[in-house]
């Protein structure tokens, strides 16, 4: 038979408390008033009784209901109920568990009274209009004021509108509403009365005291802070929770990923607005939490183990929502929780994309944008323009809008029409439309995303670009034949990072960065004359995934990200050394190597062999080419090259 639980509540930890424990024990739940009542609704499966009861009432209650536990949950201003409630229960020979709220912080700017008497005593003397928010109980305590002045915010029941009345409050003075308070509605109704005065209580975070407090500050209102009176020992909410829960089987934790749309509520879906109203807090980045308007905790916390350390030191936090800008599916940190909380109950609520918002506002079906993320990542960002017709950028950090516009300049994408987004959804929000060089000339909020059309994008996947079409000078060039074969031996993925050693003119580097469209090329080069070839030809394909790092193999390679393929197309005669550089930053890479002599295949079998690399293919090119001898076309060959692909030994 399940234990009988008797909670005083008319709180909301008393509600949180109702609804773990329903389950698990015959829960009675009691409450003083009718909004106590109101906030146990939607909960099923538990007693409620409403009503006041004084010792000798609540001692011939638990006489009747036999109850094995008692919890009170009561507002921390309630002493004569905590001290009734104490008295009963020993005297049914039961030890009450007290739920004890935290207190706020001293507010240096705030006038501290002991009690409601206080407070009016200290506001008598003094001019300006007043909003009490102590609730109906505290007003008759102030009817020897000027009600002229006084403003109440009282519950939307009939015993606070009598209470109001009783105490001569005018009915255009009363604000009959329930919480929870935001900030900004606190200072709206701080402004519509002109106060000079808001008088509260400590209520702590369950009760708004926060924001009414910075509503004060931001109005320029003096806060009148009723203090508790002293509590009786008890427990946190969560040290409750804890205990609770070594006795009782109470319902699983559940994590909420909510994606809340670009930011602003108006594109906030119903779903999410659902979860973050039935969360008990809100987790994720500052920028993202500070969106939303809760009286719930927010905690700084986006990782799988900042989330957990969160979670696991707060037992009261049952429902957790963990929310995300934008959509939890397009680059979010979504993806990063769902794996690190695999084995909990968590539910992923979808949200507007600002993609689709944002071409939305444009008139723009963007089923054929190619889209590339900046936000902490680094992308090309000119290659896909050159490649695709409609390209939607997210923004973030250092690569800001105008950072975005001065490169597409530079790499003559000047001409092209573009489209900023500035806080999509926000009142604020700004549309600004522009070729590419007129918009590189502004700055723009850090919340911004980007649409850019390029009508002669060049889609074509190119291998073994012609010899002629690259600037050359007296540079080696890898002949278009054998690039093509080499990069087809590479086989780069779009995201592949690579690293062209002895890079020449950077024609492998161009083609490589020109396949690897999502990742990083970077091309090592000794040679000054060669190290400015390689940026023209940067600049001429459009590849700004590209990076030219002067300097000799291997010196050169430190700091650069660890390769995911190599192509050597020069070693200085340093092969060995190379080699085990890229088998010590990744025995897993993938090498391509061109040999034209004897000694240099020698050289290559041996340096493979020392630092542990098999040949996995070798494939001999005999090119050649077609030329015009007077009135007949010759063949004229060219120097046969050997391609390698070595691969780490294991693996052969």
């Amino acid at each position: 038979m399940s234990d009988k639980i008797c909670i005083f509540a008319g709180t909301t930890e008393g509600r949180q408390l109702a609804a773990l424990l329903r389950g698990a024990a015959d829960v009675t739940v009691c409450v003083a008033t009718e909004y106590g009542e109101v906030l146990l609704d939607g909960i099923d499966g538990i007693t409620v009784h409403r009503g006041r009861m004084d010792e000798k009432e609540m001692s011939a209650f638990f006489a009747a209901r036999r109850f094995d536990r008692i919890i009170d949950a009561t507002h921390p201003y309630a002493a004569a109920a905590t001290e009734n409630i104490a008295a009963a229960a020993r005297a049914a020979g039961l030890s009450p568990m007290r739920i004890l709220r935290g207190r706020a912080d001293a507010v240096s700017d705030a006038v501290y009274v002991a009690n409601a008497a206080a407070a009016c005593a200290y506001l008598a003397g003094r001019e300006g209009n007043i909003l009490l928010t102590t609730g109906a109980k505290e007003l008759a305590a102030f009817s020897s004021l000027d009600m002229s002045r006084v403003f109440a915010r009282v519950l939307p029941v009939t015993s606070s509108l009598d209470a109001c009345a009783q105490a001569g409050i005018p009915s255009a003075h009363i604000f009959a509403a329930q919480g929870p308070f935001s900030e900004e509605m606190n200072r709206a109704e701080l402004n519509m009365i002109g106060a000079k005065y808001i008088v509260t209580k400590d209520s702590g975070r369950a009760g708004g005291f926060a924001e009414k407090i910075a509503a004060a500050r931001a109005c320029g209102v003096l806060p009148v802070v009723i203090g508790r009176p002293p509590q009786t020992a008890g427990l946190t909410f969560d040290e409750a929770i804890e205990n609770l829960s070594k006795t009782y089987a109470l319902p699983q934790r559940e994590i909420f990923l909510v994606g809340i749309g670009p930011g602003g509520e108006a594109l906030r879906t119903a779903e999410a607005k659902a979860a973050i109203e039935r969360c008990d807090a809100l987790i994720g980045a500052p920028s993202v939490t500070g969106a939303i308007q809760t009286d719930n905790p927010r905690y700084d916390a986006y990782t799988p183990d900042t989330v957990r350390q969160v979670l696991d030191g707060a037992p009261s936090i049952r429902r957790a929502a963990l929310v995300f800008r934008g959509d939890t599916g397009f680059y979010s940190g979504a993806a990063n929780l769902l794996d690190g909380f695999a084995n909990e109950n968590v539910r992923v609520i979808p949200g507007v994309s600002s993609l689709a918002c944002f071409a939305a506002k444009l008139g723009k079906p963007y089923a054929d944008a190619t889209v590339v993320s900046l936000h902490g990542r680094e992308e090309s960002v000119v290659l896909p323009v050159s490649k695709h017709k409609k390209v939607f950028l997210l923004t973030g950090g250092e690569h800001t809008p105008t950072a975005v516009f001065e490169k597409l300049t530079a790499y003559g994408f000047g001409d092209l029409l573009c489209a900023v987004g500035e806080r999509l959804s926000y009142p604020d929000e700004r549309i600004t439309k522009g070729r590419a060089s007129e918009l590189a000339a502004r700055t723009y909020d850090k919340l911004s995303v980007v649409w850019i059309e390029n009508p002669q994008a060049d889609a074509r996947t190119r291998f073994g670009i012609d010899d002629g079409e690259f600037v050359r000078g007296d540079t080696p060039l890898t002949k278009s034949e054998v690039r093509a074969i080499s990069l087809s031996k590479l086989a780069l993925p779009c995201t592949a990072t690579v690293w062209d050693i002895g890079a020449g003119t950077g024609s492998v580097s161009v083609e490589c960065a020109l396949a690897a469209e999502r990742g990083r090329v970077f091309a090592i080069e000794k040679e000054p004359d060669a190290v400015r070839l390689i940026e023209e030809n940067k600049l001429k394909f459009k590849t700004d995934n590209l990076t030219v790092i002067p300097g000799e193999a291997p010196d050169a390679f430190s700091g650069l990200p660890a390769p995911t393929h190599a192509f050597i197309g020069g070693s200085g005669g340093r092969l060995c050394e190379i080699l085990a550089c890229l088998q010590s930053a990744n025995p897993d890479v993938k090498i391509v190597l061109n040999t034209v002599t004897l000694e240099s295949q020698s050289q290559l079998l041996a340096a493979a062999k020392q630092c542990g690399f098999a040949i996995a293919e070798a494939a001999a090119v005999n090119v050649a080419r077609a030329r015009t001898a007077g009135a007949y076309h010759l063949w004229s060959a060219q120097n046969p090259v050997t391609v390698f692909v070595l691969r780490k030994e294991t693996d052969a």
